[in-house]
C-alpha cells in the first residue's frame, strides 16, 4: 500500500516558522531517590511515555522496575505514578536532566503528517495529487509553505489552543487553499492565460548581465522548453549574439532539438525567439554587457490549449423552497 506524501520537511518547516524549537515539550522530573543499589526512583513524576537523560533518548521502557540492571534502563509505574531509573555513575539522575515527554523529531514528524493529510482534505478533489510537484519532482512552494503554515499551527495549539499566531498561521494557510481551489493561484503544472507568451526560467546565469526580460505574442505549437544561449558575449551595439532551439521529434529545445535562431545579433528591441514569439534582451544599467555561455529556458503551451487556472470559475448556487 503506498504511502500517503508529507508535502513538508522538518527544514521547510522550521524556514517557514523558525521559533519551532520553541514547543518541544519535555517536561524536567526532580526528586530522584535511590531505592536500591543504582536504581532510582522519582514519585509522582507525571505520566512518562519516553524518558530522557541530558537530551538522550533512552529508548523503550523495561516491563517492569525488576528488570533494570543496565545504566539508562527505565520504567514508569502508571498505578504508583512512579518513575524508575539504574544509574551506574557517582552523580545519580540528580547530576543529570531528566526528563519526560515526547522524541521532538518523532513530535514534529507527525504534526507534518497531520498538516498533510489535512491539506488534502481541503484542496479541491479535482487537483491531481500527483502534480502536486514540479518538473523537477519537488513539491510546488505553494504547497510546502501551506502545509507547513498547518504543521506549525497544529503545534503553537497543543500547548495554546486559543494563541493568535496560530490563527494567523491557519488564515495564511486557508487562504493559500482558497487561491488554489478558486483558480487565483495556479501550480507548476496549471496552464495560466499567459503561459503561451513563455514563462523564462534562468539556466546559467552570471549576475548583472544583459538577459531576456519580455516576449511577446502567443507561442504557436505546444507544449516546448524553448532554449535561448548567449553565443557572443558584449554589449548589445551587435557585438552579443544569441542562438534559440525548439523541441523536434525526439527533443525539447532545452535538449537542443531544432535551432531556429543561429548567433543573431542582440539590438535591445523585440527580436525573433520562435513560433510565433518575439524576445527583448535588456541589462540592468545601459553599460552592462551579455556573458557568453549564459543561457535560459522559456517554457510555452499552445495559446489553444486549455486553461486550468483562470482566475475566474462559476460557482452553482441552488435555492430550495419549501
Amino acid at each position: 500500500m503506498a504511502t500517503a506524501p508529507v508535502y513538508c520537511t522538518h527544514k521547510e518547516l522550521k524556514r517557514v516558522y523558525p521559533q519551532i524549537d520553541a514547543f518541544d515539550t519535555k517536561t524536567p522530573i526532580y526528586g530522584w531517590t535511590e531505592v536500591s543499589t543504582d536504581k532510582f526512583a522519582a514519585h509522582n513524576s507525571g505520566t512518562v511515555t519516553q524518558l530522557f537523560a541530558d537530551g538522550e533518548d533512552l529508548g523503550p521502557a523495561q516491563s517492569a522496575h525488576t528488570d533494570l540492571n543496565v545504566l539508562g534502563e527505565w520504567f514508569y509505574n502508571s498505578a504508583e505514578d512512579v518513575c524508575y531509573y539504574f544509574d551506574t555513575t557517582s552523580g545519580g539522575p540528580a547530576d543529570r536532566l531528566m526528563e519526560a515527554g515526547e522524541e521532538f523529531t518523532a513530535m514534529i514528524t507527525q504534526k507534518r503528517t497531520d498538516a498533510s493529510r489535512y491539506l488534502d482534505s481541503k484542496l479541491d478533489p479535482n487537483l491531481p495529487r500527483e502534480q502536486l510537484k514540479d518538473k523537477s519532482g519537488n513539491f510546488d512552494y505553494m504547497i510546502i509553505r501551506s502545509s507547513a503554515l498547518i504543521a506549525a499551527a497544529f503545534l503553537i495549539r497543543a500547548n495554546d489552543p486559543t494563541s493568535e499566531v496560530a490563527t494567523a498561521l491557519m488564515e495564511e494557510a486557508q487562504g493559500n487553499i482558497d487561491a488554489l481551489n478558486t483558480g487565483n493561484a495556479a501550480l507548476s503544472w496549471q496552464t495560466t492565460r499567459d503561459a503561451s507568451r513563455g514563462i523564462i526560467r534562468d539556466v546559467s546565469y552570471t549576475d548583472g548581465s544583459v538577459r531576456p526580460v519580455d516576449t511577446r505574442g502567443h507561442w504557436g505549437g505546444t507544449f516546448d522548453l524553448i532554449r535561448v544561449k548567449i553565443e557572443d558575449g558584449g554589449a548589445l551595439d551587435g557585438t552579443a549574439t544569441y542562438s534559440v532551439w525548439v523541441k523536434n521529434a525526439d527533443k525539447l529545445g532545452i535538449q537542443q532539438g531544432n535551432q531556429v535562431v543561429d548567433t543573431k545579433k542582440i539590438n535591445g528591441d523585440y527580436q525573433t525567439l520562435a513560433g510565433g514569439l518575439q524576445i527583448r534582451f535588456a541589462g540592468e544599467s545601459k553599460t552592462s554587457v551579455a556573458t557568453a555561455t549564459n543561457e535560459w529556458e522559456i517554457e510555452v503551451m499552445g495559446a489553444a490549449e486549455h486553461i486550468d487556472a483562470s482566475g475566474v470559475k462559476s460557482v452553482a448556487n441552488t435555492r430550495w423552497l419549501n
